[in-house]
């Protein structure tokens, strides 16, 4: 695929989250689903290679992708807010097939309201999670979304559970669209491909989720 250009890929302001629409091709999508894990990966796509030439595993021990985990979500199925622990590089590329799903990205606080974070033991200490995210992006299916730096070290990802997510329409940077149950942004409504998706944010509607690996 043609060489990204990741600053204007960036969803949050310090650069660190970054979203690629149609990362693989539908056929791509449709033989990853039907395989096998894991031949595919150095195979038909090669999935590390494509993902190595990003240059954002540049830094890393390996210079490239060395660990993967395969998730599958059905409808109303989800992962709590959790970090990835310190053991890998500070960087995570994670793609979306199948379906669309949101993903959500948290901070701690000093507060007593919110949920409690207790990590992998030796890790860390439990911590209280504010329960409103401090960045929301919508992932369509075969988009990558890449997370790095302090957004890896410092804060936490989730998925909630829940089977279709309502976006309230916005029209621009000062109104932009927002998944109306957290009337947080959807902070990357500029950079949406799909016809479904863009279709939501400018006029509101409803995405109704289905199997995402």
């Amino acid at each position: 695929m043609p060489a990204i250009d990741f600053q204007a890929q960036a969803v949050d302001k310090n650069g660190e989250v970054f979203y690629v629409p149609n990362f693989v091709t539908e056929d791509e999508e449709n033989y990853l689903i039907r395989k096998t894990f894991p031949p595919f990966v150095e195979t038909y796509p090669d999935i590390i290679n494509r993902l190595k030439s990003t240059g954002v595993f540049h830094a890393s021990a390996h210079g490239a992708p060395n660990h993967i985990i395969l998730n599958e979500y059905l409808p109303g199925q989800g992962i709590m807010p959790h970090q990835d622990g310190p053991a890998y590089h500070p960087v995570v590329a994670t793609i979306s097939l199948g379906s669309h799903t949101v993903f959500h990205y948290y901070r701690y606080t000093t507060g007593t309201q919110g949920q409690v974070y207790v990590p992998e033991p030796d890790v860390g200490e439990a911590r209280i999670v504010d329960p409103t995210p401090v960045l929301s992006v919508l992932l369509e299916p075969r988009s990558v979304i890449i997370t790095s730096r302090s957004m890896y070290t410092s804060h936490l990802h989730g998925i909630r559970e829940q089977k279709a997510d309502h976006i309230t329409a916005g029209t621009d940077e000062t109104h932009p669209p927002k998944f109306t149950d957290l009337n947080v942004d959807v902070a990357n409504w500029r950079l949406l491909a799909g016809k479904q998706a863009t279709e939501a944010v400018i006029n509101g509607g409803i995405l109704e989720r289905s199997i995402k690996v």
